[in-house]
């Protein structure tokens, strides 16, 4: 199936290149399928996607969203070390100039530390349940502009 001129352009950014989103696993978390669907939806809507693989570190995974020139990055995070981890990463983006990346999360988030992840730059966590349409539509929205 051929993707129509308005499918390209709700997968391209305002300057028409194709939204390039980072998907990674930071820590020691080695469940990485529920990050694998997500790089996988993200792709087939016509993004380019970089899937860093598992146990990265905040360092590793910042690096890679810079050498890459990512508009968007997802965190997928099971182990319950997200309110170490994200902040680090964030930290690591800002202090790069990368600010504008758009931050979401996904995984096991408690609901008590949604608003401090937001106050910390996440633009979105993705909780258990979140349907992939959902995630395709608020990357497309935030970083396709």
């Amino acid at each position: 199936m051929e993707a129509s001129a308005s499918d390209e352009q709700a997968t391209s950014t305002a300057g028409g290149r194709k939204i390039r989103v980072v998907v990674a696993k930071p820590g020691l978390d080695g469940h990485d399928r529920g990050a694998k669907i997500i790089a996988r939806a993200l792709r087939d809507a016509g993004m380019e996607v970089i899937y860093t693989g598992l146990h990265q570190t905040p360092e590793q995974i910042a690096e890679t969203v810079i050498q890459e020139d990512a508009h968007a990055i997802g965190l997928s995070i099971l182990s319950g070390a997200h309110m170490t981890l994200v902040p680090r990463v964030a930290e690591l983006l800002r202090a790069q100039g990368a600010d504008d990346v758009v931050l979401t999360v996904g995984g096991t988030i408690p609901a008590d530390d949604i608003a401090e992840l937001k106050e910390l730059g996440v633009a979105e966590v993705f909780t258990p349940g979140a349907s992939t349409q959902e995630i395709v539509d608020f990357i497309r929205e935030r970083a396709g502009g």
